[in-house]
């Protein structure tokens, strides 16, 4: 029997050196991590490892952060190196060494309405969007009652960390913003107003700073639909929104002069026909581009303990156009606040799913047009499971 052959010394070294300085994204590893957050106090962030091929999801840290700063929604700086938090009266920052060294950076009160800091408001913060671009700036959606203005942060650029509030837009006095996306370029940037019913358009007019200026909105096509979250096809060419009140996904072509989301008369059911009263019974939650830009995912949530939340998939064209619904799938409970789809960053496989009713992280695989869930952990911690963003 033949011995392999053996490389010199030399060899190996330059392979080692290739391997250590080939990005992450392209080296296979099995274990993956993700972070969530909770709705309610005590603020944690609870850190998850994820095995691809043993299919097993532990929890493998809970992270303490200020008691009163609970994250409803995080999301990654473009780096992976920060994670900006909306935390009911603040926006907050903080440094991840590693899946397991996470380190609170700072704090930031809601400065664009003396009422909103109030403790007797019911405003909080719901939602950041990082920019992936430089300047790299965080923008920041509150919710409920004097939520008429979103704000610009600056971050600090050694750290990440969110360093001060350079802008506050209005939109209007009644409105409640819960979802935000850029176009590709990161020069428009629209907003699910749920509220006010409507879809907003921004730009970047300086590509060198973050402010924004109002470019206009578009009323929803039924009083009733209430958008709150939006995604964009990589291509640009389409966006899509999800009405909560609504239980659909509407399709919209951007125009490609006036930059305007316009309705293509085309939607689809966010949750099964034959409901008794589709409009208080569920809310429709998230929604969610694969990374292949081939798929999008979007999910709703029922408002009784006593009924399923559900899944739904849908095919793109090339182009960003809905080809078809592939299915509508129930969820293991109501999904509580959350029911929040979270497509992985480097591949269509995996979906994560969070969930607040019983506290479960859920992750799916994808495969041939198939959903299955192949994992799932439960932290009984009060508000668990707001949304889940993975790391590595």
């Amino acid at each position: 029997m033949r011995s392999a052959p053996r490389l010199p010394a030399s060899s190996v070294a330059r392979l080692a050196q290739r391997f250590a300085a080939a990005p992450r994204h392209a080296r296979r590893m099995p274990v993956h991590h993700l972070m969530v957050g909770t709705w309610t106090p005590p603020g944690a962030i609870f850190t998850f490892a994820f095995d691809d091929e043993k299919l097993t999801l532990d929890l493998v840290k809970r992270t303490e952060i200020p008691r009163d700063e609970p994250i409803s929604w995080m999301t990654f700086s473009h780096s992976k190196k920060t994670i900006y938090g909306a935390a009911m009266k603040k926006w907050s920052s903080y440094a991840v060494e590693s899946p397991t060294s996470i380190t609170h950076q700072a704090s930031h009160p809601m400065l664009h309405d003396p009422s909103a800091q109030s403790p007797s408001a019911n405003t909080r913060a719901i939602f950041l969007l990082a920019a992936r671009k430089p300047p790299y700036g965080v923008y920041a959606n509150p919710f409920y009652d004097h939520a008429g203005h979103g704000s610009v942060f600056a971050v600090d650029p050694a750290s990440g960390a969110l360093a001060r509030n350079v802008q506050n837009y209005p939109y209007q006095p009644d409105t409640g913003i819960h979802g935000m996306v850029f176009d590709p370029a990161e020069a428009y940037l629209y907003s699910a107003d749920l509220r006010a019913n409507k879809l907003w358009v921004h730009r970047r007019p300086d590509p060198d700073r973050p402010d924004l200026e109002l470019v206009g909105s578009v009323a929803c096509p039924d009083d009733r639909d209430h958008p709150r979250w939006v995604a964009m096809h990589p291509t640009g060419n389409y966006l899509y929104a999800l009405m909560e009140k609504g239980n659909r996904l509407c399709e919209y072509v951007v125009d490609p002069v006036s930059h305007l989301p316009v309705f293509t008369h085309r939607h689809f059911p966010l949750i099964p026909p034959g409901i008794p009263d589709r409009w208080t019974q569920y809310r429709a939650d998230v929604c969610e581009v694969s990374h292949s830009g081939r798929y999008l995912f979007a999910s709703s949530r029922a408002n009784s303990f006593d009924l399923t939340g559900y899944i739904a998939a849908f095919r793109l064209t090339p182009s960003g156009a809905i080809d078809t619904q592939l299915f509508l799938m129930p969820t293991p409970t109501s999904g509580g606040h959350s029911n929040a789809v979270s497509p992985c960053d480097w591949s269509d496989e995996w979906l994560a799913v969070t969930d607040d009713q019983e506290g479960w992280l859920e992750i799916y695989r994808w495969q041939d047009e198939f959903l299955a869930r192949v994992a799932r952990v439960r932290v009984p911690e009060p508000g668990f499971g707001m949304n889940a963003i993975w790391y590595d």
